[in-house]
């Protein structure tokens, strides 16, 4: 055998051994994709604070979920995982704050520059919410209602 025949089989064998290893058998568990983040706008005015929705996860919401196939909705989660919620503020004030959250699980977020927007993440259980602006003891706390329900973004288009 010649020396370019041994590198021909050596080659071969490399390729198939390759091959080899690269067929199997996987197991994957077909889990469900996590439900993308829900979004609740708070206003902070002089006198109130103001959220919408006031009730989140409580159903699957149309126009929060990028359905990928009409009229059919995002499959629930079967988990009872919390709900990742962007709060997204914006300070109608001359002060600036920062947004308490208590109930079930308690958070507070970062500052919230007077005149200015802001954008806070938070996992929230399942429960009833206050949502309050630190140091505005004058400005009237708003409610917010967190549902069990997970929806799955199994779905949705243009997703990692």
């Amino acid at each position: 055998m010649g020396p370019g025949r041994a590198r021909a089989l050596a080659l071969a064998a490399v390729v198939a051994a390759a091959v080899l290893v690269g067929c199997g058998e996987s197991r994957h568990a077909n889990e469900q994709r996590p439900q993308v983040s829900t979004r609740v706008s708070v206003t902070i005015n002089p006198h109130e604070l103001i959220v919408q929705p006031p009730r989140v996860g409580v159903e699957a919401v149309p126009t929060q979920e990028i359905e990928q196939n009409q009229d059919h909705p995002a499959p629930p989660i079967k988990t009872k995982a919390p709900l990742d919620l962007t709060v997204v503020a914006a300070n109608q004030t001359a002060k600036d704050t920062k947004l308490k959250i208590t109930g079930t699980k308690s958070g507070e977020s970062d500052t919230v520059y007077a005149h200015s927007p802001g954008t806070f993440g938070f996992n929230l259980p399942a429960g009833q919410y206050t949502i309050t602006a630190v140091g505005m003891p004058e400005a009237r706390p708003a409610h917010l209602t967190v549902g069990s329900y997970r929806a799955s973004s199994q779905n949705a288009v243009l997703l990692p």
